[in-house]
């Protein structure tokens, strides 16, 4: 699975990078700001993105979760406030709460990994918020 990080934390980013790639992933890119997300997201088309609700250039992490809704690609939000998330979420899988530990972002890959898979996943991991209690759907490649 290709993986789209927008994160302006370089060291956030580099450690979600890491376990990306530890999963066994490929990291399609790093995007920092909204312009470099819409660039990334324009050169490659990703499997999935975790996507930071605050970046660089201000809360532009909810256009860039527009605009991957808009292109089927399927995200999850990484904010350091959840209730501030509209409440359909812009069609986002769900969210990850921020402080959040590796291995807690470990379970959640494992998770929409095996889910967008079409496998039968495991337990929902308790750092990851869906939305609307929805289940992901698989990726059709």
């Amino acid at each position: 699975m290709k993986v789209m990080i927008v994160e302006d934390e370089m060291l956030l980013a580099m450690e979600l990078e890491i376990e990306v790639e530890a999963a066994g992933h490929e990291v399609a890119g790093i995007a920092m700001n909204s312009r470099q997300a819409h660039d990334l997201l324009a050169a490659q088309k990703p499997d999935f993105a975790f996507v930071d609700v605050q970046l660089m250039d201000g809360p532009t992490g909810i256009e860039v979760g527009r605009s991957l809704a808009a292109a089927g690609i399927p995200y999850v939000f990484v904010t350091g406030n959840i209730k501030r998330l509209p409440p359909d979420f812009v069609d986002a899988l769900g969210a990850i709460e921020k402080p959040y530990t590796m291995n807690g972002m470990k379970n959640a890959l494992n998770y929409i990994s095996a889910i967008l898979s079409g496998n039968e996943g495991p337990d929902i991991p308790p750092n990851l918020v869906l939305a609307n209690d929805s289940q992901p759907q698989p990726v059709n490649n």
